[in-house]
């Protein structure tokens, strides 16, 4: 029978309690989260005739060693609002236990010891470390916030940097407060149900019972009242949950972390009008463009930027000519400060006369001056990778982190980001391709979608190897990058100079490589792919009898990017990938061809990718093909294992090698 309830006691620790099993826990983990118990409920405060939300928390922590130190600081937020009225933090207790000669010895956290920190204007932290830690110390700790703010119900996260056995989560909502619940991660409920019960709160009213003639009041008097309706009880339980690690390909643990949100939508007390609090995408949209700090300065005139941007645009003839121009001014000529966000902070004279501002600030700026050409453009707010997904179904602006432009053009779409130098016109980085997005109008905020499977990096490799005149072997290596990694290649050059890259691809090869002539061709040309091209040669071929040589030179995927034996969340790689490697090459005079890899073709997953490597030779010559292809960037978690084992597959294949022998 599953286990249905916690089988350990808060504030009661055993000797017996510090043997912690558990197939979670294995020579990587450092500290481990036995229970973490959680409960958010309503109560009446009677007099004010007001409510407040409760929200009590217990945890336990096994510390195995100094690695796991870290778990035994707490932070605990607190809001405050905009009448400085804050939550307030109650019954807090914390200890702890060590066992000593068979004994469990306590200590207690002191008051004098929670410090208080001033995050941000809205947010206090409450900050403690539990004493006399040792490794192998249990940690325990409880406390209670009292909230008057309904659109603050606790959050609850399930799993974090270390394994977790027991976390439980209730919350008691009366039926006039009405929540939608986000639920996301990849671990399963253990328990998950829902009770109802009827349930009524008791409120004191002090009333005027008579009045005189000139209306003053004679006496008063006490009305006791109830408000009666629908108790929903919820509990949430998850066990043996895997600490949350970050492997390769990973956006951000924020999307896989197990947890429950809360967003409230509605508030609708008996005989009362109901209070919306969540609004519809409609309605965000068309306050967004009511806002100072975002739609407004796009919606006036702004003829003051006309003659400036008829500059910009001169001799161009089409408009899609002119938003290139126009954008390509900006790119080239303003920098932004690294802060994102998709309200502005400047007003658009002082951005444009300072060429400098936010990722908002830019961006809004490219709308203004593409609209004083008549062109229809409009701010598009997303979420980018590293900030996790935004929901796509409510209206959440703070999970909204970045703002691009659309435009327009005959009746085409072209979004534009300003703020990425060497960003090719109609180009987007691989940051904003997160999913879903919204453009942002007076009528509405339309979804856009910006997937990575769209997004096809290509890249191809040419090795010609001959013999040359002297009886030495050299060669000829160029390499075409795809779109994305041709713009992170541009951007490096931006910042070192040409003789530290050059160092950086000798630096690839063995000693008995020299390489001569690097050259990287196309890097003003955004249109086109960046072309790394160079000479080489191979000092391997001398007087050896037996030559050992990997014909993918550089270019062999040498590790696994998959190291985990097991995964919990999806693999998210910022492109799909084709890959594909020619390899012609003389046989060495005086040797000949004793070992030659076989040709393997292998696909994944059907059709959604596939890896050859096609190696054919004559007496004269070696030719090689190597191709890899992924038509996905996202693939779920159980498709993790095939993944690795295709990579395993490619590793092995690539690291083969073609045997020489010298004829005698």
């Amino acid at each position: 029978m599953a286990q249905e309830k916690l089988n350990i006691k808060f504030g009661k620790v055993k000797p017996e309690d510090f043997n912690v099993q558990s197939l979670l826990i294995d020579s990587s983990t450092n500290a481990v989260v036995i229970a973490d118990v959680g409960n958010s409920r309503f109560i009446a405060n009677a007099n004010q005739q007001t409510f407040s939300l409760i929200f009590r928390q217990k945890k336990r922590i096994k510390i195995i060693n100094k690695k796991g130190f870290d778990a035994a600081t707490i932070t605990i937020p607190l809001y405050v609002g905009t009448n400085s009225n804050e939550e307030k933090l109650e019954e807090l207790d914390a200890y702890t236990y060590n066992l000593e000669n068979g004994k469990v010895i306590e200590s207690k956290l002191t008051k004098s010891s929670v410090f208080t920190e001033k995050h941000s204007k809205n947010w206090i932290y409450k900050k403690f470390t539990f004493p006399a830690l040792k490794e192998g110390s249990i940690i325990e700790y409880s406390y209670e916030v009292k909230s008057d703010y309904f659109t603050n119900l606790q959050s609850w996260t399930f799993q974090g940097q270390y394994p977790v056995l027991w976390s439980q989560y209730e919350t008691e909502i009366p039926d006039f407060f009405k929540y939608v619940t986000l639920s996301q991660g990849y671990h399963p409920f253990h328990i998950q149900n829902k009770e109802k019960s009827n349930i009524s709160f008791q409120f004191t009213e002090h009333v005027e019972r008579e009045t005189n003639r000139t209306g003053a009041a004679t006496s008063s008097g006490i009305n006791n009242f109830k408000i009666s309706g629908i108790l929903e009880h919820s509990t949430w339980i998850m066990k043996d949950v895997h600490a949350l690690k970050e492997e390769s390909f990973t956006t951000t643990l924020r999307n896989a972390v197990s947890k429950i949100e809360f967003q409230l939508n509605q508030v609708a007390f008996p005989n009362t009008s109901p209070k919306d609090y969540m609004n519809s995408w409609q309605k965000v949209a068309s306050e967004l463009m009511e806002d100072e700090k975002f739609g407004l300065p796009i919606d006036r005139a702004n003829n003051w930027m006309d003659d400036e941007v008829e500059t910009i645009v001169a001799n161009a003839k089409t408009q899609k000519e002119k938003a290139a121009k126009i954008f390509e001014y900006v790119r080239d000529n303003f920098t932004h400060n690294d802060i994102d966000g998709i309200y502005i902070t400047k007003n658009l004279k002082d951005i444009l006369k300072n060429k400098n501002g936010s990722i908002a600030d830019i961006n809004m700026l490219l709308i203004a001056m593409l609209r004083s050409q008549k062109m229809p453009a409009s701010p598009v707010i997303l979420s980018t990778r590293d900030n996790g997904f935004a929901n796509e179904y409510y209206p959440l602006l703070n999970r909204y982190n970045y703002l691009i432009a659309k435009v327009e053009i005959d009746n085409a779409e072209i979004f534009l980001d300003a703020t990425i130098k060497h960003l090719e016109f109609g180009k987007l980085p691989t940051k904003v391709y997160n999913g879903q997005a919204r453009e942002i109008t007076k009528k509405n905020g339309a979804p856009v979608y910006f997937i990575a499977d769209s997004l096809k990096e290509s890249a191809t490799t040419f090795a010609f190897i001959i013999n040359n005149e002297k009886g030495g072997i050299e060669g000829r290596f160029s390499q075409n990058f795809g779109e994305n990694e041709s713009l992170k290649l541009r951007n490096r050059m931006s910042k070192i100079l040409m003789e530290d890259f050059k160092k950086s691809v000798q630096q690839q090869y063995p000693e008995e490589y020299i390489l001569d002539n690097i050259q990287l061709d196309s890097l003003k040309l955004l249109k086109e792919p960046v072309c790394l091209k160079y000479d080489l040669t191979i000092n391997a071929f001398k007087e050896e009898d037996i030559v050992y040589f990997n014909p993918m030179l550089v270019e062999a995927i040498k590790k696994n990017p998959f190291t985990a034996a097991e995964r919990f969340y999806p693999v998210e790689m910022t492109n799909t990938i084709d890959d594909t490697y020619i390899l012609t090459m003389e046989v060495p005079t005086g040797y000949k061809v004793d070992e030659l890899p076989k040709s393997v073709r292998l696909s994944y997953n059907g059709d959604e990718g596939m890896f050859e490597y096609l190696i054919s030779q004559t007496k004269e010559s070696i030719s090689l093909r190597c191709r890899t292809i992924l038509r996905k960037a996202t693939f779920e978690n159980e498709d993790y294992q095939s993944l690795r084992d295709f990579y395993t597959f490619i590793v092995k294949k690539e690291a083969e090698q073609i045997v020489f022998k010298k004829i005698k």
